[in-house]
């Protein structure tokens, strides 16, 4: 009798977890292709329809009330919450692993300078509109701090692909807005650590002397450069040390576990399990093991990601999104003012037109998977309530819907977006097209001409798991090499067109070579008729007439 009962809860767990992975991946499938949006959409909506407060709440054959509230009001049972908190760390540590900390330090000033006009202008407006709205009863009030940290992140995936669409990677604003981009992260989860820093030092949602808030900046701030520091320092000797292991499947193991452990020691000094994942793979991002952990992790990634955006939509309570709708529209269309001004602005003053200055401001419009685990911090630990979460959850969606419709509107008129004629003819760009008889050929060069930059010094940053799409830098020098089929782009600034082709002339030299090797050297029909010989059994010499 005490079996069925003892069991049920993992039964329903599994059937849970089951359905959260199965009706994700094909909402965000079916959003990706056939909508051409961001899959993430999909999974958010997915994890609405299903959650308690929707479909979940309803008595269904065999399973019963499958997505229940959880014991506590709960939105989201103790299960599936550890599996998306896993699934946030896996996140940002391949978000780390991703980015170019070379653009972050010295690539580019207009990067820069529109990145911290961005944060600036969102942090402000984000925590402005809850206290015009009495979300919040002053500035460090938890509703306002987690409204600011949320509003400030960008989705750089989504422009990437209008930008890659477009055929404007290596435009001047493309170039700007990626390179912000990686300011943009970096600066948003120190923002994000002080936050949660400050919201865990109120305890009880009170305000907090300076003096306080100055001592938890101090922590949040120490802690991320000592721990980032520290990590680039080692970097080399831990690589030399996974090495050993002579296995990808344990280096990457490895690697996620140490991201782990860091995790874990950044939410021991009260912050945020992202940022100690986040820097584990910044520091590992100077290293020759990045692909190799990026493709072992990548199966992990692809199955428990959606599962995390689906668990943040089942949090999302329609009715109470529903009594906060004209605050979340507001606050949706303030976090789109932040950054059309806030990243345009200063664009104006980096050499851009109002041309330029649009586009740059709405490529950094869209707001994703970081600005969905702030608020996921903020509600499941308490320091937000519902109407808040919804609030943050409407805006990722305006914004994620907005951001890839405007920045390919702004790109119909081909005018140029910098406001001296001469700089635009400097940062024209050449284009070279390889066409191959075969995607698999296609993705082949295209390994092989990533390898050949990065054999040349060059730092390869792919901007998208799911997006064949890289940023090519060293120095002032610039490239963007995308694969679409059987078609390899490689694009670069006419200045840099001789490198650009000397790479790619000394790799099909090479592919040639390897080819003419493997004719000369290697009998095909011998071969194959060894192996077919051997298929039914029979010795291939005694097959011989």
């Amino acid at each position: 009798m005490n079996g069925p009962a003892e069991v049920h809860p993992m039964i329903q767990f599994v059937f849970q977890l089951g359905i959260l992975i199965v009706f994700t991946r094909i909402g965000g499938y079916w959003l990706r292709r056939w909508l051409r949006l961001p899959g993430v959409l999909g999974e958010l909506l997915v994890g609405m329809a299903i959650g308690p407060y929707a479909l979940g709440r309803f008595h269904w054959p065999l399973v019963g009330q499958l997505f229940a509230l959880a014991p506590g009001g709960e939105a989201v049972s103790p299960e599936l919450h550890a599996i998306a908190t896993f699934a946030s760390i896996i996140l940002l540590f391949l978000s780390g692993l991703e980015t170019d900390l070379s653009t972050f330090l010295r690539y580019s000033v207009a990067g820069t300078v529109v990145g911290i006009g961005g944060v600036v202008f969102s942090f402000v407006l984000g925590a402005g509109c809850a206290l015009w709205f009495g979300l919040a009863a002053s500035w460090m009030d938890p509703a306002a701090l987690f409204l600011g940290a949320i509003a400030t992140a960008t989705s750089v995936g989504i422009s990437a692909r209008i930008l890659s669409e477009r055929r404007k990677m290596d435009s001047p604003e493309g170039v700007t807005i990626l390179a912000a981009a990686v300011f943009d992260d970096v600066l948003g989860i120190i923002v994000l650590a002080v936050v949660v820093g400050m919201v865990r030092a109120s305890g009880d949602g009170q305000d907090i002397a300076w003096s306080d808030i100055l001592a938890i900046a101090g922590k949040a701030f120490g802690f991320w450069i000592g721990a980032t520091v520290a990590g680039l320092l080692l970097a080399r000797r831990f690589s030399r040390m996974l090495k050993y292991f002579k296995s990808t499947e344990a280096i990457a193991a490895l690697a996620l576990g140490f991201a782990l452990l860091l995790a874990g020691l950044s939410e021991m000094v009260g912050l945020a399990m992202i940022i100690g994942a986040y820097i584990m793979g910044l520091s590992l991002s100077r290293t020759d093991l990045v692909q190799v952990i990026q493709k072992e992790i990548e199966g992990l990634h692809n199955v428990l990601v959606p599962v995390f955006f689906g668990t943040m939509g089942m949090m999302v309570n329609l009715g109470a999104v529903h009594a906060v709708l004209k605050i979340g529209i507001v606050y949706a269309l303030l976090a789109v003012a932040s950054k059309v001004f806030g990243c345009g602005l200063p664009a104006l003053f980096c050499g851009f037109n109002r041309h330029g200055a649009t586009r740059i401001g709405v490529g950094m419009l869209p707001r994703g998977e970081v600005a969905l685990i702030v608020a996921g911090i903020g509600l499941t630990s308490g320091a937000i309530g519902q109407d808040v979460f919804g609030i943050a959850i409407l805006m990722t969606l305006v914004t994620t819907l907005l951001g890839p419709l405007l920045l390919a509107g702004s790109f119909e008129n081909p005018a140029s977006g910098l406001r001296k004629p001469e700089d635009a003819a400097k940062t024209e760009s050449k284009e070279i097209i390889l066409e191959f008889a075969s995607a698999d050929m296609a993705d082949f060069m295209r390994a092989r001409i990533v390898r050949a930059f990065r054999h040349e010094e060059f730092y390869v940053y792919r901007l998208a798991p799911d997006t064949p799409a890289y940023q090519i830098r060293k120095d002032a020098m610039f490239f963007t090499l995308e694969c679409e089929g059987n078609v390899v782009l490689l694009r670069a600034a006419a200045q840099y067109e001789t490198l650009a082709r000397l790479v790619v002339a000394e790799e099909m030299l090479t592919l040639r070579s390897m080819l003419h090797m493997a004719q000369k050297n290697i009998d095909l029909d011998s071969m194959e008729h060894n192996l077919v010989a051997g298929l039914f059994g029979g010795d291939s010499e005694d097959s011989n007439p």
